[in-house]
């Protein structure tokens, strides 16, 4: 005798299934429609009437990933190198006339670097946090010893295996081992935020040793209780907001920021730039939740992330359009 809980479910799922061939249909159905009655496809629907970046790209990316065409279908992955000859074929299969109808060609090249490039940017960031820290590789020790010097300028390091790593926020005399969870791309974005915002990057780590003498939010830490206040490891939790970097990046959370600012194709100095912008505001979340020790760090971590993601829905958003590490962004 069937159960009657499977039998709910199954009539549940089997009511799901439905609805969505159902609404799958409909879709057609009006696309169909507007065709006849617009005289336009819903390719060039979108990029004349939907404002250049988050917006139109990711419309546009939509549309072809769901698009009965194989063509469509399979261009979002596409080499950067085939864009122009796919658009080609695209513009072909929908009998458009590119030269009755140019500015579509431009518009529909622009999101697929974008798309393209996005793809491509999420297997880079991947490769990179996968290739684990190599003491015996010379590139790897170089990086390292870069960000000391970028970070304390005025203060040799003794020896490379020294506890003086800790005053940069590693955990032991040995950074190599903190990087285990996110490989080198962990190294990667502290060498760049050291390097390229030098002084943001350097008051952020004096700040996060010496949380009672922030310069950040100076009224508001009158209001608080100094001797209470908690600081945290910054090389650790740069390696921590790595992770969440990541995170958003391969959710695709992303994507309203990278479509917004980058007119062509993300680029790993998009990625890092991001990264410098959400160091920064992290500390500053920090200091604004006055934690009680350093246990709460996950809650705020948690809460941070969930603000982060709030903002990424917003298609207009640009997370860092005016952060020192973003001057050679470009809004759409």
């Amino acid at each position: 005798m069937v159960n009657t809980g499977t039998m709910k479910h199954f009539l549940r799922m089997l009511i799901q299934v439905c609805l969505y061939f159902y609404c799958k249909f409909l879709w057609r159905c009006l696309k169909f429609v507007m065709r006849k009655l617009t005289g336009r496809c819903e390719l060039q629907r979108i990029c004349y009437n939907t404002k250049p970046g988050a917006s139109r790209t990711m419309k546009i990316e939509t549309s072809l990933r769901d698009s009965k065409s194989k063509l469509l279908q399979t261009s979002v992955s596409v080499h950067p190198d085939a864009i122009e000859k796919t658009i080609d074929d695209i513009m072909e299969l929908k009998k458009i006339n590119p030269d009755i109808n140019p500015q579509l060609g431009i518009s529909l090249q622009a999101c697929l670097l974008q798309i393209v490039g996005y793809r491509n940017l999420i297997a880079e960031v991947e490769k990179l946090r996968r290739e684990p820290y190599d003491s015996d590789n010379p590139q790897h020790e170089e990086m390292l010893l870069k960000l000391w010097k970028f970070l304390k300028p005025n203060t040799p390091l003794e020896s490379r295996i020294s506890k003086q790593w800790c005053e940069i926020g590693f955990q032991g005399d040995d950074p190599k081992t903190d990087f285990r969870g996110m490989g080198l791309l962990g190294l990667y974005n502290l060498q760049y935020f050291a390097e390229r915002d030098a002084a943001a990057a350097q008051q952020v780590l004096s700040d996060s040793l010496h949380p009672k003498c922030s310069k950040f939010n100076k009224a508001d830490w009158e209001k608080k209780r100094m001797d209470k206040a908690i600081g945290y490891s910054f090389a650790i939790v740069g390696i921590n907001i790595t992770d969440l970097a990541y995170n958003l990046l391969v959710t695709g959370a992303l994507k309203t920021h990278f479509y917004n600012i980058a007119p062509e194709a993300p680029t790993l100095s998009h990625f890092q730039q991001t990264f410098c912008y959400l160091m920064h505001e992290f500390h500053k979340f920090w200091i604004e939740e006055d934690p009680m020790d350093i246990m709460e760090f996950n809650r705020v971590r948690e809460k941070f992330r969930k603000r982060i993601v709030k903002q990424l829905q917003n298609p207009d958003m640009a997370l860092c359009p005016h952060f020192a590490a973003s001057e050679g962004l470009i809004n759409m």
